[in-house]
């Protein structure tokens, strides 16, 4: 498969739309520094996510209730929920039977910045997690502000973010996916983890990336 480096992959690329999770760099600082693409604003009230055939984003569901996201989210490109990411929470849960989501690495990036549109590439520093198990999957919530954000800058660890802060956030993705009328989802945050966690489970994720997509190459 061609390197990024290829001239022919940098021609491509003046003619068709880079797909967010495949054909996206993670960055030269990942895993302290990542790109991400935003998916979802503070403002939305509809729940958005990136289709993974087409790269397009997509409409998933409108939020039912007055929760609305409190910050940017979106996902780590070239990430992947599989085997690593479950044994991981496994060992550290304690538990047998979680299976990763085969999904791309979910990030929230706090900014004070009011940045007013998705669909974009943002970057993000690593400060923090939340282990979250999404009916017996491994779901979790990688945590980072915008580079660059001086509000922010401060913050080496997720415990330098104010407790009230971080109850918002555990409040919102125990939350988001109740749907009146429709069965419960067990949702549950087993453990709130810092900067050097958070790295490795990014770490695990570009692993499993590469066991799922093997030799996928093309950035």
């Amino acid at each position: 498969m061609s390197s990024k480096k290829d001239p022919v992959w940098g021609l491509l690329g003046l003619l068709f739309r880079a797909h967010p999770w495949h054909g996206v760099d993670i960055g030269d600082e990942a895993p302290s520094i990542v790109n991400t693409y935003v998916e979802m604003l503070p403002t939305d009230n509809i729940k958005y996510e990136l289709d993974k055939d087409s790269g397009l984003l997509k409409v998933d569901r409108p939020q039912r209730y007055s929760s609305m996201p409190p910050m940017l989210y979106g996902l780590i490109p070239r990430t992947y929920s599989g085997q690593k990411i479950a044994d991981f929470c496994n060992d550290k849960t304690g538990r047998s039977d979680i299976i990763g989501d085969s999904d791309p690495l979910d990030i929230c990036i706090l900014t004070e910045r009011p940045i007013q549109k998705s669909n974009i590439l943002v970057p993000s520093v690593v400060i923090g997690g939340f282990r979250m198990i999404d009916n017996k999957e491994a779901d979790d919530k990688i945590i980072a502000y915008l580079k660059g954000d001086l509000l922010y800058s401060g913050w080496a660890d997720i415990t330098d973010v104010p407790d009230e802060l971080i109850e918002r956030l555990r409040h919102y993705f125990l939350t988001y996916k109740d749907i009146p009328g429709r069965k419960k989802h067990i949702t549950e945050i087993t453990h709130v983890y810092g900067r050097e966690e958070a790295l490795q489970v990014i770490r695990l994720s570009q692993e499993d990336y590469q066991d799922k997509f093997p030799g996928l190459n093309i950035v």
